[in-house]
């Protein structure tokens, strides 16, 4: 299993790091300086892949709104099947009542986005706080998740009344 995950996670990176194969929806943060509140990593250290711009700029301006105790090493949208996929690879649990529509691969700190599924930056608020409060909290229990997840969508609800 192990060697599984291993392989998958290098199979993912692989274009990260071979100039043929970069696309256009993979980029790079910025290499700021700056830091968020609390944390001794820089503001925009993750990637995110497979998104389109809108998308990223969604994605980045509510994690900045956030401000989130654990960044996400790496973000990727992929569409249902390869969702599904990695779901599988990683052996993912799906409480009663719960529907996956993203997911984190804690031990890698990547979070995994259904885009097949995607329906605008409110939704995308909504869950990436969730997911977040899994990297906070740094495990799978769906409630601690959603105790720090409640912070976090505060935060977003107060920049929202801010720039009105």
């Amino acid at each position: 299993m192990k060697l599984a995950i291993g392989a998958l996670l290098l199979i993912s990176l692989a274009p990260q790091f071979t100039c043929s194969q970069t696309t256009q929806n993979a980029s790079t943060a910025s290499t700021e300086p700056s830091t968020p509140a609390g944390s001794g990593t820089p503001a925009n250290s993750y990637v995110v892949f497979g998104a389109t711009p809108a998308q990223e700029a969604a994605l980045r301006a509510q994690i900045a709104q956030i401000h989130p105790d654990v960044l996400p090493l790496r973000v990727f949208f992929v569409p249902h099947w390869k969702y599904l996929d990695s779901a599988r690879t990683f052996h993912l649990h799906v409480p009663n009542g719960f529907a996956s529509v993203m997911f984190t691969h804690l031990p890698s700190r990547t979070v995994f986005i259904d885009n097949d599924r995607y329906l605008g930056e409110d939704w995308l608020g909504y869950w990436i706080a969730h997911e977040f409060g899994h990297l906070a909290k740094n495990n799978a229990r769906e409630d601690d998740a959603e105790k720090a997840a409640h912070e976090y969508r505060k935060r977003l609800r107060q920049a929202r009344i801010e720039t009105r």
